[in-house]
């Protein structure tokens, strides 16, 4: 099954641990399991592993996409803010021999930890298999096409390429997102109505409409 491009949040706080440790920042999804193997025991490890499974956007500028800065109130430099502790790749406050930063990037400006984008906002569908009567809830991100919900929901039905995927009677195209088939988030028009989300959730029915497929 090929690997999502969005994650919902939590996608990500699934992998919550040093063994396998995501997190989240800018918009985007990072693994840093290989970063945190590659330095085991080093103390600088510690604010992230603290935080693993979540989103660290506050750590970083939003423009520049680096750490934020702040000015030193003792040497009236400019130097990395980290309230939580200084962490990997960020430089000593002071200067010292045992620093070593040869490093090349940092880890949080390496492409090889990146695996997808955090979604903006996730959304929940019923997918109904009207062969079966089966009925799963489903959490999508709504920038993903059909055929990116179709692979989500293949855990639930190995064959779900064989059956034609429709909204109130209409057959959906799988190459669009569920905004541009006409089925919109309506999350928002409930929270003005000041109306439980749960009350609706819009409904995707599944026809089967083929033998079974090798997916």
């Amino acid at each position: 099954m090929p690997r999502s491009k969005y994650y919902t949040p939590d996608e990500v706080s699934a992998h919550n641990s040093a063994a396998d440790l995501w997190v989240s920042f800018v918009g985007k999804v990072y693994d840093l399991t290989p970063l945190v193997r590659e330095h085991r025991g080093d103390i600088l490890l510690l604010p992230i592993i603290e935080c693993a499974g979540k989103d660290i956007s506050h750590w970083f500028d939003p423009k520049t996409k680096d750490i934020l800065t702040h000015v030193d109130p003792v040497t009236s430099c400019v130097k990395y803010f980290t309230p939580r502790g200084r962490f990997l790749h960020v430089p000593p406050p002071r200067p010292r021999s045992d620093w070593d930063n040869d490093f090349g990037r940092p880890w949080w400006r390496d492409p090889r930890y990146e695996v997808g984008y955090l979604t903006a906002k996730s959304r929940w569908v019923r997918v109904v298999n009207t062969l079966t009567s089966q009925e799963q809830l489903l959490e999508v991100c709504p920038e993903e096409t059909l055929e990116e919900v179709l692979h989500r929901y293949m855990r639930y039905n190995a064959h779900a390429g064989s059956y034609t995927w429709k909204h109130a009677g209409t057959p959906l195209l799988m190459d669009r997102t569920l905004g541009e088939n006409g089925v919109p988030d309506e999350d928002p028009d409930m929270d003005r109505c000041r109306l439980d989300r749960d009350l609706f959730t819009p409904a995707i029915c599944l026809y089967f409409n083929d033998d079974l497929t090798e997916l």
